[in-house]
């Protein structure tokens, strides 16, 4: 087990800004290393992921151990669970990131002024990026490997159940950085579980951190987003909805309303709340719970779709604004797009939703008039995630308006300057 011993205040905040100030120092080769460079470090961590595989196993089974006795919960448990195939998954990712077409330096736009002026808009680095997560070592590897293909150094906070794995699997990435001749302190782990680390964090580093980015249950994304200084990419929690119109067809419709909800039901993009154009209910309604009921999913509901399912349980206020993430699904009847629309509005968390339907102005109507970080038609809300978006991998998903929103992968990593070319061109 991972021996950390007992700090005071004062020597975490000592150690907190020195790894800043080496994340800083590391950043500024990061952000000129060529793409062949962190290419070759990538896949050195693959393959030191491999060939460490039983080391880190070991230590998540001193991880488990403890969190058997700690009384985590069975999801909190699977959650940390590593395996060889799950080990597997994890070096894949970080090859698919390997892949990826490197975004810095990217021309993103270009134009020339009327004085001669030409004018490039260009991607570069965000700089030092903080990552706070619970349970999940994977995010380790992820985080780390998305934040280098985007030339960003980043500090990593693991929740304090994970310790054990994430220090092996970052022990890793390391050798990847030391084999291509990057920096190790280009991708740091936090080396005490003490939370006053995470407060230090928030506070920005004396400034060495320029973004901040939360994974784990709201209570974390909740302290991060009230105490931070720094800018934030995150999204509290995922209400998502679907919305069943009266142009829906009946066999889309059925299978595409479970795989939204009870594909996984513990990830930010399930289904929380099935919305039924009431012009429908007669044909789409029954079918669409009769499948969820079939499925094992508990469904809370209206006493107008109640009178028309009698399995259904009485809805609450509460579990219009309830992210279950569990087998758990609440249904109500709208007056068509416009009181789907109505619904949404008042009860969203801004992450996804979700249309069936084929009139196409309807659909229209849908995209123009919600605001949600992602927006689906004809596909489960299961989809709203950066690797099934064609982009390798995310950090998360944002729901803020700022930069990045939706999924945060590696070209969200990334700001922008401008350079500005001339010919001796004065301002009169």
């Amino acid at each position: 087990m991972l021996n950390v011993p007992e700090a005071k205040s004062e020597d975490i905040t000592a150690l907190m800004a020195e790894i800043g100030r080496r994340a800083r120092a590391a950043s500024r080769p990061l952000a000129l290393a060529t793409a062949e460079r962190k290419h070759a470090a990538l896949v050195a961590m693959v393959e030191a992921i491999r060939r460490g595989e039983d080391a880190i196993l070991q230590a998540n089974a001193i991880d488990l151990a403890n969190g058997e006795e700690a009384g985590l919960s069975p999801a909190m448990m699977d959650r940390l669970k590593l395996t060889p195939d799950r080990i597997r998954a994890l070096s894949d990712g970080i090859r698919t990131i390997a892949e990826l077409r490197d975004p810095v330096g990217d021309v993103i736009a270009e134009w020339d002024r009327p004085n001669g002026l030409h004018i490039e808009r260009v991607r570069t680095p965000l700089g030092v990026i903080g990552v706070i997560y619970e349970s999940r070592p994977n995010v380790t590897a992820d985080a780390g490997a998305l934040c280098l293909m985007a030339g960003n150094a980043v500090i990593l906070r693991g929740g304090s159940d994970s310790i054990n794995s994430s220090s092996a699997i970052h022990a890793c990435l390391v050798q990847g950085l030391k084999a291509a001749g990057l920096p190790a302190d280009a991708i740091q782990l936090v080396p005490t579980t003490d939370r006053a680390a995470v407060g230090e964090m928030l506070k920005g580093l004396g400034g060495n951190v320029d973004v901040i980015v939360p994974r784990g249950g709201r209570s974390l994304v909740e302290r991060v987003q009230n105490e931070a200084r720094v800018p934030v990419f995150a999204h509290l929690e995922g209400i998502c909805h679907l919305y069943i119109d009266r142009s829906a067809k009946l066999d889309m419709a059925v299978p595409l309303a479970v795989n939204a909800k009870m594909r996984r039901t513990g990830i930010c993009g399930a289904a929380e709340t099935l919305l039924v154009d009431r012009a429908v209910a007669q044909t789409h309604l029954v079918p669409i719970l009769q499948a969820f009921a079939d499925a094992g999913c508990e469904v809370r509901a209206t006493d107008e779709v109640r009178a028309a399912f009698s399995a259904a349980v009485p809805a609450a206020e509460a579990d219009w604004s309830t992210e279950y993430l569990d087998a758990i699904i609440s249904v109500k009847l709208v007056d068509g797009v416009a009181g789907a629309i109505d619904h949404i509005d008042t009860y969203s968390s801004h992450h996804t939703e979700a249309i069936v339907a084929e009139d196409a102005a309807t659909v229209e109507r849908f995209f123009n008039e919600i605001d949600s970080a992602i927006l689906l038609h004809n596909a489960s809300t299961q989809f709203a995630d950066g690797g099934e978006f064609g982009m390798g991998a995310e950090i998360g998903i944002a729901t803020g308006r700022m930069h990045a929103r939706g999924p945060v992968g590696v070209e969200q990593l990334t700001s922008f300057k401008y350079r500005v070319r001339g010919n001796g061109q004065v301002r009169p």
